[in-house]
């Protein structure tokens, strides 16, 4: 049975190449929802003008359809709520040396 720790799983694999952090803990993951015969994925960048957008986009899809035992994978570009560095975990903060008083 696929669960979201699964899918949660493969994200925390996928690196945007410009940060040393994975797109899970940079928040950037909205939501993860599950169906019987698909999964949907919201996902942001903390920039519009992310050059390796639609890379990151495709690797999203495909990596979480090596799992998604039959299901289409869809991922949805979302811009609302914006993303913001409260949005990032605290280990990913500390990785990237951004205190609360540095942001």
């Amino acid at each position: 049975m696929l669960t979201k720790n699964d899918i949660i799983n493969v994200l925390k694999n996928i690196y945007d190449p410009e940060v040393p952090v994975n797109i899970w803990d940079m928040g950037l993951i909205y939501d993860i929802l599950i169906e019987e015969e698909r999964v949907i994925i919201k996902m942001t960048f903390t920039s519009p003008t992310c050059p390796m957008m639609e890379e990151l986009l495709e690797q999203v899809r495909s990596d979480v359809a090596d799992i998604a035992q039959g299901r289409t994978v869809k991922v949805d570009l979302v811009w609302d709520p914006p993303w913001d560095l409260s949005r990032m975990s605290e280990s990913a903060r500390l990785d990237l040396d951004l205190t609360e008083q540095g942001w």
